[in-house]
């Protein structure tokens, strides 16, 4: 199988460093691409495979024309099961036709869903440090499936096969949250930018940015790669949660004490709130929300489920399955924060759970190889990764 694209294959020509200096958050910006190289994220036997095999409701899975979704009803029926009551199928006839007659499809979190692309989002996750979700949009129309609109996220677009044109609008508020105090202006109806994105292109797009999309009249397949990276009103919701350590923070406010009485508290707040703004508090926030981040689905049978947990053939493959674990070494041990828990080991599995976190598949008797430990022991630690739900098989 095919490598899956790094971030820095995705930004080229632009160096990584250059595109969180210049790029991310600030402008859109499109990145050509050889045709073809984004096929293998998602073949048509997969996709075709997604609709046959899973029973995906609305609005995962939906039509969109115009602009406006199309109504569920009038391209799947309900039948009913004999345990799940009842449960969407697609109806094929009119399925297709609606793509014929231009809708698209879209498909969320397609991830969880496509091989090759949840290791395009794990690889991603574990570079851009923040979680992913990817979207795929298929259709051959000549309409557009959205209105001008935003995001609230930033986005990576991936030209799987065809081409689309983009209208770019830019933004009307900087940095625009999902929950925020006010709406963005609506953009001028003529946009800043007027392009095709081809086979094989990238663009990436900040939230708050205005954009539509048109079809061409011909197939047209793209990824849109999102994620949210952490602002200041994410860390103030961390630093709020912090505080209910304090017996200050949780005792009631004096609501009907004297104004000096409240003025004293008010200081003694705010005194505890500058305590906690230390110099590294960015950095602690942003560890803690790595340590927090949930570990991708993915089951390693049949050996998951064997007293083993592995193959006995060290030449297997295990991956890690939390793509932004942090490790801490402390005095003869190595901490692993994960998946919102704590793993405490000896220092010697430090080597072990380093090659593991750089992101790939490693072949168990690499990770023999690199501990300095002897094979039972390296199969024991993978093997107590493997029962908490942090490594796989395969």
């Amino acid at each position: 199988m095919p490598e899956s694209p790094t971030l820095a294959d995705l930004v080229a020509p632009v160096e990584v460093s250059q595109f969180y200096a210049e790029v991310q958050g600030k402008t859109y910006r499109r990145f050509p691409g050889r045709r073809g190289r984004f096929a293998e994220l998602m073949p048509w036997p997969a996709l075709n495979a997604i609709l046959r095999q899973h029973r995906l409701q609305f609005p995962r899975l939906r039509l969109a024309l115009d602009g406006q979704p199309v109504p569920v009803d009038t391209y799947t029926e309900m039948v009913p099961s004999r345990r799940m009551g009842m449960i969407p199928r697609l109806l094929s006839a009119p399925f297709t036709e609606q793509l014929r007659e231009g809708a698209t499809l879209v498909l969320d979190a397609v991830q969880e869903l496509c091989d090759p692309v949840g290791d395009l989002a794990r690889g991603l996750e574990h570079e851009l440090r923040e979680g992913v979700q990817v979207n795929m949009y298929l259709g051959w129309g000549v309409t557009h499936g959205f209105d001008v609109h935003w995001d609230d996220h930033d986005a990576f677009i991936l030209q799987v096969a065809g081409r689309k044109r983009w209208r770019m609008h830019g933004p009307t508020r900087p940095a625009p949250l999902h929950r925020d105090v006010e709406l963005p202006p609506q953009p001028p109806a003529e946009p800043i930018d007027d392009f095709v994105l081809e086979d094989g292109d990238v663009l990436y797009v900040p939230r708050g940015h205005w954009h539509d999309v048109t079809s061409l009249g011909e197939l047209s397949l793209h990824l849109t790669v999102g994620f949210s990276p952490a602002t200041g009103a994410d860390l103030v919701t961390w630093l709020a949660d912090q505080l209910r350590s304090s017996v200050r923070f949780r005792q009631d406010l004096p609501r009907f004490a004297p104004a000096e009485v409240r003025a004293a508290h008010a200081a003694a707040l705010r005194a505890e709130l500058e305590a906690a703004m230390t110099p590294d508090v960015v950095d602690r926030f942003l560890a803690d929300r790595d340590a927090g981040a949930p570990a991708h689905p993915r089951i390693g049978l049949p050996w998951a489920a064997t007293a083993g947990l592995l193959p006995d053939e060290d030449e297997a493959e295990v991956r890690s399955l939390v793509p932004r674990a942090v490790l801490e070494c402390g005095d003869g041990t190595v901490t692993l924060l994960a998946s919102g828990k704590r793993f405490v080991f000896a220092a010697a599995a430090e080597p072990v759970l380093t090659a593991l976190l750089d992101g790939t598949p490693q072949p168990i008797k690499n990770l023999v190889g690199v501990s300095g430990l002897d094979r039972d022991t390296v199969r024991a630690l993978l093997g107590e990764l493997t029962a908490q739900g942090l490594l796989s098989v395969g």
